[in-house]
């Protein structure tokens, strides 16, 4: 006797053969339709709104974003912690990734010639290193 089920057999995940889909049919035909907008596009347009602000003795119109960040600064400038643990976390985002692509030091000539060393080694699949054997120009360069 096979223990292999037969390929009519209906259970679970084995729908009826009359209602798979069939090959090179997709099962969303018409899928989303264009120019839906997704949750990233909804919260810019919604945070780009303009609404008026009363700053002082000024009427203002800003977007719903600046007003939120105003709000957030007056809050932590009052002495709330969590506003200014907000603030001082958002400027750590923003602005960390500009500094520290700013303090990346420029390769020395030697460094740049042991990549290049072994960029050569690597693309060439040299077995040497891993077999403990060393090549004429490692050998030169490595006497100790």
């Amino acid at each position: 006797m096979s223990d292999e089920p037969r390929p009519d057999t209906v259970g679970y995940c084995r729908p009826p053969v009359h209602t798979r889909f069939k090959p090179g049919r997709s099962g969303n035909p018409k899928g989303r339709p264009k120019g839906t907008a997704n949750l990233k596009t909804d919260l810019g347009e919604e945070l780009s709104e303009r609404i008026r602000i009363r700053e002082g003795e000024r009427n203002l119109k800003v977007s719903k974003q600046r007003a939120m960040l105003k709000a957030l600064v007056a809050k932590a400038l009052k002495g709330d912690a969590r506003a200014a643990t907000v603030i001082l976390n958002l400027v750590s985002k923003l602005f960390e990734p500009e500094t520290a692509a700013e303090q990346v030091p420029k390769l020395t000539a030697d460094d740049q010639a042991i990549l290049e060393r072994f960029l050569a080694r690597s693309l060439r699949g040299d077995d040497a290193e891993r077999t403990g054997k060393l090549s004429n120009d490692d050998s030169a360069g490595s006497k100790s």
